[in-house]
């Protein structure tokens, strides 16, 4: 039997460079039992697939179980019930069902698997007998470029009942498999074949280098037969008895732990001493049923700056007893409302706590809840934990961060430290209720100083921070914005212009057109007012003889400047 680490040994050993072929069957292999489940419920509960069609379907795949169909055969009865319907439509559930469902079946193993050949250069690719909606999030998840698998015949967006031939099956593995390394230069004696099923025993015996994981009964004979290496994973699939219970314990002993500290509470009239000795009583006790390892590289950061708005990647509910573990004593957080509705007893424990519950999908309310975490910061030196995700995400690639975290240490003029989790989805991923035992790596990256960030450059400390985590993770960086850079920087010459001009006020002032032109008006008020009379006698003079004498003399006293049409220059300034 071999283990993870042989199998990574192996491909550490190997040749790099892209003619090196790593090609990964898809059920049973990358994940956990079979996306074809998972679709035709999907199916049923569209009503794409009548009771009827999903009887004839069993049947079809019954018969091909037994060897009576080909697989062809199997795929044309399947196909016949998806006549008339859009494809992007089948894309669209695909991506659903693999956030929802499908994507916290992945072997953590396999993904290392993956990662590692992608290190050493290798071209990477998953073959499955199955449709690109089953295969596709997932190998977008993975990195995997190349996808080779069955195709569903279309015309004009919709499928016509047909499928494409020769299916992705038996020797169509092997034909595919041959393409792919032709293209890459490459060669299948020297090739990677991961399976887990004599399904696929033609590019099992094809390929220089093939690997037998989770095999069926049947494979792993003819696997130990050959001498092929063979690997079992027990990190997902059907939780044994023992790991649910202890999963129950686990949860609830964030409950006991709280009820436990309520001695020291009510004896001391300390009620942070209360919550400190129950959040390291909880940390301690859930690790141990659960089974959990910490593995932590820079933990001389979680102590170097407190208080401090720590942050953290969020791929799983471990995460609250990994960071309860880290933190230990005086920390506060941000939870969604919906605890407090879905589990009372718990929102009650966690309110006690410290945490603060917010409605996400409230923006002002969420903002006038945090007021709080600023004002314990500053009043009583605790420390703030919170997801800048804002959620758990289905795979340890990065989500795109939220700002309220950093918000938070501006206000109360603290550090932010990162903590990098690299796979707390090996634990419990999201979707999941069962925790398994498992060793976590975490990293503790250095206080980031907050003392120069503005609302108008927080922006790109965000994208600054995310970035730290994705060099940690190996994932690439995002570009930090020029314009939060270009705002900065105007911001800082702001002051010395101040000190060599005029005031604000008259500074603002001077840069309006309309302002000037009535400062220089106010420099010749005589021609002003000459002007006004010279209008009123103007009026005057059309009726009598006298009155345009004196219209006369006033036109010699008035300067030239005081002409009606001055009025008119406001209007067409404005």
């Amino acid at each position: 039997m071999a283990s993870i680490q042989q199998l990574l040994q192996d491909i550490e050993a190997s040749p790099a460079g892209p003619q090196i072929t790593a090609i990964f069957d898809f059920d049973g292999t990358i994940i956990s039992g079979y996306s074809a489940t998972v679709f035709i419920r999907e199916q049923l509960r569209r009503g794409d697939v009548s009771p009827r069609d999903f009887l004839e379907i069993v049947g079809a795949m019954t018969n091909f179980g037994m060897g009576n169909l080909g697989f062809s055969g199997m795929m044309a009865v399947n196909a016949q019930f998806m006549r008339g319907i859009e494809e992007s439509t089948y894309y669209e559930v695909g991506e659903e069902l693999y956030t929802k469902q499908i994507a916290r079946r992945i072997y953590p193993e396999s993904r290392a698997l993956v990662d590692a050949h992608m290190a050493k250069g290798h071209t990477v690719a998953i073959i499955s007998s199955a449709t690109p909606y089953q295969v596709e999030p997932a190998a977008a998840d993975l990195g995997i470029e190349h996808v080779l698998c069955t195709r569903l015949e279309v015309d004009e967006g919709q499928f016509t009942g047909a499928v494409i031939s020769p299916t992705c099956f038996g020797q169509g593995k092997v034909d595919a498999a041959e393409d792919l390394a032709a293209q890459v230069k490459g060669n299948l004696d020297d090739a990677f074949f991961y399976s887990d099923s004599t399904d696929d025993l033609l590019l099992l015996e094809r390929v220089g280098q093939p690997r037998a994981l989770n095999p069926s009964d049947k494979l792993e004979r003819v696997a130990n037969k050959r001498s092929w290496p063979v690997a079992h994973f027990g990190s997902r699939g059907r939780p044994s008895v023992s790991q649910f219970l202890r999963s129950v314990a686990a949860t609830s002993s964030l409950v006991t732990s709280f009820v436990a500290g309520l001695p020291i509470y009510a004896l001391t009239g300390s009620k942070r001493d209360s919550i400190n000795f129950s959040f390291s009583l909880f940390a301690d006790t859930a690790s141990a049923l659960i089974g959990l390892e910490l593995d932590v590289k820079g933990e001389e950061h979680l102590w170097e700056q407190r208080p401090a708005v720590f942050v953290f990647n969020h791929q799983s509910k471990a995460d609250v007893v990994i960071m309860a573990r880290l933190l230990r004593r005086d920390i506060a957080g941000i939870g969604k409302q919906e605890i407090k509705t879905e589990t009372p007893i718990l929102g009650k424990v966690l309110e006690f706590g410290g945490v603060v519950f917010i409605d996400r999908s409230n923006a002002k309310s969420a903002i006038d809840s945090i007021t709080p975490l600023v004002d314990a910061m500053r009043n009583e030196g605790k420390s703030v934990v919170l997801a800048p995700e804002g959620t758990r995400t289905v795979s340890p690639t990065l989500a795109p961060f939220k700002k309220g975290a950093f918000h938070i240490a501006m206000q109360a003029g603290v550090p932010v430290i990162p903590i990098v989790i690299r796979n707390a989805g090996d634990v419990a991923p999201k979707g999941d209720f069962v925790f398994r035992p498992a060793t976590v790596e975490v990293e503790v990256l250095p206080p980031v100083d907050t003392s120069d960030w503005t609302p108008e450059t927080v922006d790109q400390h965000v994208i600054e921070v995310r970035n730290m985590f994705a060099r940690s993770l190996g994932q690439p960086e995002l570009e930090v914005p020029a314009k939060a850079t270009k705002k900065k920087t105007a911001s800082a010459k702001k002051p010395a212009a101040t000190a060599t001009k005029a005031p604000p006020t008259k500074r603002a002032t001077a840069k309006k057109k309309t302002p000037v032109k009535k400062k220089a008006a106010s420099k010749s008020k005589t021609p002003a007012k000459a002007k006004a009379k010279a209008a009123a006698k103007k009026k005057t003079a059309s009726k009598t003889k006298a009155n345009t004498a004196r219209k006369s003399a006033a036109k010699r006293k008035a300067p030239a400047s005081a002409r009606p049409k001055s009025k008119a220059r406001p209007k067409r300034d404005t």
